[in-house]
Order: structure tokens, then sequence, then C-alpha cells
């Protein structure tokens, strides 16, 4: 070891350069010190009170009043279902309502409307086509039957409410389709609307912004969509919007919800990756965090507040009853409950 009078230093003292370097390095310290380590990430899933009815994909579901129901759909034994179900966000509650007033069936659409909920169409036990229509009263926990859906019995369609009235559209009646119909539940019947520019499919989504409907992915003859389309109800027009970024991963039997008005798109086939669409910018912006379940298809999503929801949904032959909440401005934790 150097003795301290040889090394150049003295106890206490040091040479005027060297005072130089000490401070410019300590300097250096605090202003790293002032400086965050890592970006933050914002948007963060935690997991929630599971589904308290049995496991099951290719349930439908609606948004009304704050609570959302769903039911129907296949259990693990491939039984198609008609118990219907209410979670209540702000309790972390779920409780079994009155049961779906059809047949048991899958792969059928639902949408909310002058606050009561509407599900039709779909595949009953024997894995027929259907058309007909129920609407829920959630004041009187009852069902009552409305007008048939006026396009052709199908499957995987997509619907959504604006206003007063329910829209359904797409799906597979043994072909493809696009087409577009409007249900008025004060005339109680469907008008055909008009078709978006894009292709024909069978398991896109939907959300609405602002009273404007967006569809997007979807499947067509086996390949995954990845195109947008707006659909305005107060001039019947569809616009293409813009599609996911190049290296996004198209997709079909995804989930969509709305939050903070920007529509977010998760789950489908092949991915966990979470995808937001502001529709101020016209722009799609990957997520930083991937969908934190097990990936999944034919899953219901849905915003309530500033949060959404992602549950139930299959993978493989496996069904499943978990339910994930998505808060977009949440710092990202990797430890959450």
């Amino acid at each position: 070891m150097i003795p301290l009078q040889h090394s150049g230093f003295q106890r206490g003292i040091f040479p005027k350069r060297s005072v130089a370097l000490v401070g410019t390095l300590a300097l250096g310290l605090l202003l790293n010190a002032c400086e965050p380590s890592d970006e933050i990430s914002l948007g963060d899933w935690r997991r929630r009170s599971d589904f308290e009815g049995v496991a099951r994909n290719g349930a439908a579901g609606f948004v009304v009043n704050g609570k959302a129901y769903l039911g129907t759909g296949t259990n693990y034994d491939n039984e198609r279902l008609r118990d219907f179900w209410e979670y209540d966000a702000a309790r972390n509650l779920w409780t079994q309502k009155a049961d779906f007033g059809g047949a048991t069936r899958s792969g059928a659409v639902a949408f909310a409307a002058g606050g009561k909920g509407y599900l039709g169409t779909g595949l009953n036990e024997n894995s027929e086509r259907l058309a007909d229509f129920w609407e829920y009263d959630p004041a009187a926990n009852a069902w009552r039957r409305v007008a048939d859906f006026a396009g052709t019995a199908r499957r995987n369609a997509v619907a959504f409410g604006i206003g007063a009235n329910g829209y359904v559209g797409t799906g597979f009646d043994g072909n493809y389709l696009k087409d577009f119909w409007r249900y008025d539940p004060a005339a109680n019947a469907w008008t055909r609307i008009a078709s978006y520019g894009g292709s024909k499919r069978i398991g896109a989504c939907a959300f609405v912004i602002d009273n404007v409907a967006y569809v997007t992915a979807g499947n067509n003859n086996g390949t995954p969509q990845d195109d947008l389309w707006a659909y305005d109800p107060a001039t019947d027009t569809w616009t293409e919007k813009q599609d996911y970024d190049d290296n996004a991963i198209a997709r079909s039997y995804a989930v969509a919800f709305v939050v903070g008005g920007k529509g977010y798109l998760a789950t489908g086939d092949g991915t966990n990756k979470v995808w937001e669409y502001s529709p101020t910018t016209d722009a799609w912006r990957e997520m930083p965090q991937d969908f934190e379940g097990a990936n999944r298809t034919n899953a219901i999503g849905f915003g309530i507040g500033s949060k959404g929801y992602v549950t139930t949904g299959g993978v493989g032959s496996a069904k499943l009853d978990d339910l994930w909440e998505f808060d977009p401005i949440l710092e990202y934790s990797d430890e959450d409950d």
C-alpha cells in the first residue's frame, strides 16, 4: 500500500486539478440522480374478481347504466349456455340475473340502446345459425322477444349501439358477410344501412366514440384483417381510417373497448399485444404493456368509467373465467395483485 504522504495527496488537501475532477464527478452524479433512469410506462392490467359463472368462450354482453351484463357462450363440455350475469365494477361484484330468454347459444352479438340490452343471432345447441333477438330490461330483470334480425341467420357478427338504436353486421351465414342493419326499438324494426368498403369478415370488433362506430379486425377466408372503418349514423356513411402500424399483427376474435375517448384492441388469435386508437389523430399506438392474462380468443371486452375489462374466452379447448382490468393512465408494475 502506498503511504499517504507519497501518494500525491495529503489528508484533507487535494491538488487543484484533482479538485476540478472531483467536482465534475460530483456534479455528474447529482445530475444523473435528478434524471429518471427508465422511461415511465403507462397502462397497466390487474386481475379482478373472477367471473362467477362457469368458464366459457363465445359469450355476448353489453353495458347499461355503468354495469356490465354477459352470458350465453360455450362451456368446457362444449355445451351452449343461457345463464346471464351482472358485473358491478364499483364493488367488484358479480350477480346472477335472469337467464337469457332465448335458446342456449354461442357466437351471438349484443348491444345496449336506450337503457336496455339486446342479444341475438349465434349458434344453437345443434350448431344451427339463429336470427332471433331479445331485449333485456335491467330494472325489471326480464327478457322479452323482439323482432327477429332482418338479415340472414348468422354467427360471430359484430354489434354496437349509438343513441337509441342498435346496429348489427358482418359474420358468417355459410358465406362471409359485410352487410349492416339498424334496429329501432321504438318501431321494433330493422332497416338495412350502407355497407363499408372493405372485405367481408367474421370475428371482427367494434367500438363507439362520440357517436361514431369503428369496425376493425376479423378474418376473411383465413386471412386476419387490419383495416379500420368508421360509421357515421347521421349520414349513413363509412370512412376508411388508419390501419395498424406496419409491424402490428392483424387478428380476429379479439375484444375492443373504449376508455377516455380512445379505443383499445386486445387479445385475439396469436397475440397479447394491446393497441390504442385515437380518433383525434387517426393513429394507432402499440401500448407498452401486453395483456397480462392468457392469450385468448372469443372473450368479452367492455369499458366502464375510466377502466377497460376483459373476461372469459378460450385457449385451445380450455375455457376461461378470469377478469382483468385495464387502466390506461396507471404506471406499469410487474407486481400486480
